[in-house]
């Protein structure tokens, strides 16, 4: 992978500090295929997110998936961009466990004004 740089890039190439939110989820970097728009991260789910049945929180879940979809766009954007996650839908199909926890994102379908790569202002994105 070619050298590259902008928010997402700096952190994980320890120009810049990675976001607090995704170190308090445990954030670590595995790869990114940016000409596929796939990532694949990992997540340290402690005893800290846990409810009282033992499973990790949804909500902590939730973070884990944003935190991964988002990136997945961001890897691939110019350094003088960024995106905005302007909803998010989660649905659960069985508890999790504490421990480590990965997630993968790919960018199925993208668009907006302008270059068709590249989402404008009104940009849509669905992410798997």
């Amino acid at each position: 992978m070619s050298k590259r740089s902008g928010p997402f890039w700096d952190a994980i190439e320890g120009r810049a500090p990675v976001p607090r939110a995704a170190a308090t989820l445990g954030f670590e970097f595995i790869s990114a295929d940016i000409d596929n728009g796939t990532i694949e991260l990992a997540f340290a789910a402690t005893e800290d997110f846990t409810n009282p049945a033992g499973n990790v929180l949804g909500a902590f879940q939730a973070a884990m998936l944003f935190d991964t979809v988002g990136p997945a766009l961001i890897a691939t954007l110019a350094p003088d961009e960024f995106q905005s996650t302007m909803g998010l839908t989660v649905s659960f199909l069985r508890p999790v466990r504490p421990g480590r926890v990965i997630g993968k994102g790919r960018i199925v379908h993208r668009d907006g004004p302008g270059d068709q790569r590249r989402p404008g202002p009104f940009g849509r994105m669905k992410l798997a």
